[in-house]
């Protein structure tokens, strides 16, 4: 298969696709065809690594690494995928269950993918070749996930680029706690100029001529095509369950989990609507209520990973959506903002038994309104990060400490160290060229 770039003038086989992370036109790599499946083609799927090797088998067909999709899978991928079902209201609400993405080592739904993506780039370099570095911006959980998957991973250096005091405490301890092959730098700025200085990066073909680069971010191809599998096994089993597709509810904020669940979706597989859940930065609430796409500024609340003013996989569903209108496919988008975050992180505790952390309130959030609405759908609500990543917001609210799991609580015990560095290019060029970082 091949992958084409969303800005038109660049296409590349898988290899080159994941190694590149971005296109060299500055698009991103999309697949050019999407692949088609049927209700049934799970069947006998019992485990996540065995439905992604199916899913994802033709996207890998051709390349270098189609003989190592099943032992790539089984690396990664072998976490646990709690869908559990949600306490109902009154017996006569529909089920909804929540996809629990978050029990792999970072206690993050990004895990998966980072995980994939580094299995897949460890086999594709060759013993001889430079050391390769991972360039990645986050707005809390990315970095500490691809940092976790990276970590003493020979042949490769991190250098992570996340927004000074705009990420959980914990997070921030997260991604200066592993050293090592991984530096840690705290922008003077937004999510989106840790993103901007990336995408720039990247596509500087004189700087990419000295420093071997490529990107964890959900602009990665690699990041993608691992997150459309666990929708796939998650609808497939719920099919099972109900007979009918399921409706997704996505906590989202640069909009690349999302896009993967539309991507498994179009690919024919049991999935209904998809709402985008977002907190008061509203550029896709707006978009779909009818509005121009239009950028902004991102704005700090207390869902942090998804402060996100210009959602960078917007390009790809728009690329995806070409041919028709993005707004007529069965998709829509719901802001919440921080007041009703912690509403619902209460209301959630209270009347459903679940703690959950800022952005899966955002999800549950838009549940109760398609409840309040008269939507009685089987939903399935996507539950992306561990509520003791987010203590400092979520204790307070449900009166009671909510420990971290193990692997979490181990890095909180580690010394955290993170450089500062100013939201500006040249900044970046002396981190990547100053060879005192070991870089």
């Amino acid at each position: 298969m091949r992958f084409v770039s969303t800005a038109g003038d660049a296409s590349a086989d898988l290899a080159e696709a994941l190694t590149s992370g971005l296109a060299p036109d500055g698009g991103l790599f999309v697949p050019e065809t999407l692949p088609r499946f049927g209700a049934e083609a799970l069947a006998g799927c019992e485990s996540l690594p065995e439905s992604a090797r199916r899913v994802l088998a033709p996207f890998f067909e051709g390349s270098a690494l189609a003989e190592e999709l099943p032992l790539i899978c089984n690396e990664s991928l072998d976490l646990p995928l709690p869908i559990s079902a949600i306490r109902p209201h009154h017996p006569d609400e529909a089920p909804a269950w929540l996809l629990e993405l978050f029990h792999g080592p970072t206690a993050a739904f990004k895990d998966f993918a980072a995980r994939f993506l580094a299995a897949c780039l460890s086999r594709l370099r060759g013993a001889e070749e430079p050391i390769r570095t991972v360039l990645v911006a986050t707005s809390g959980d990315t970095g500490g996930a691809v940092a976790a998957a990276f970590h003493r991973r020979p042949g490769f250096r991190m250098v992570v680029l996340y927004p000074d005091g705009k990420v959980s405490a914990r997070q921030a301890h997260q991604l200066g706690a592993f050293g090592d092959n991984v530096h840690a730098y705290r922008v003077q700025g937004n999510f989106d100029d840790c993103q901007r200085l990336v995408k720039r990066a990247l596509g500087d073909r004189e700087l990419l001529g000295r420093v071997p680069m490529t990107s964890a971010n959900s602009i990665s191809i690699g990041r993608l095509l691992p997150q459309i599998s666990y929708y796939a096994h998650a609808a497939h089993r719920l099919l099972a369950e109900t007979g009918e597709k399921v409706d997704v509810i996505v906590p989202t904020g640069n909009l690349g989990n999302a896009t993967a669940c539309i991507l498994a979706r179009e690919m024919g597989l049991p999935i209904g609507h998809v709402t985008l859940a977002t907190n008061a930065n509203r550029a896709l609430p707006d978009y779909f209520a009818g509005g121009d796409f239009d950028p902004r500024e991102a704005i700090a609340t207390l869902a942090n990973a998804m402060d996100v003013g210009r959602p960078s996989n917007f390009e790809r569903l728009a690329w995806l959506f070409r041919d028709r209108d993005l707004r007529e496919a069965d998709i829509d988008a719901v802001g919440i903002d921080d007041a009703r975050i912690r509403e619902t992180i209460v209301k959630t505790d209270r009347e459903r038994g679940l703690a959950v952390c800022p952005h899966t309130a955002c999800a549950m959030a838009a549940l109760e309104d398609r409840r309040s609405a008269g939507n009685n759908r089987p939903a399935l609500v996507v539950a992306t990060a561990h509520p003791a990543k987010f203590e400092q917001v979520v204790e307070p609210l449900l009166g009671r400490e909510i420990p971290p799991p193990p692997a979490l609580a181990e890095l909180l015990k580690k010394e955290s160290h993170a450089e500062p560095m100013a939201a500006e290019y040249d900044a970046l060029l002396a981190v990547l060229r100053d060879e005192d970082q070991n870089l």
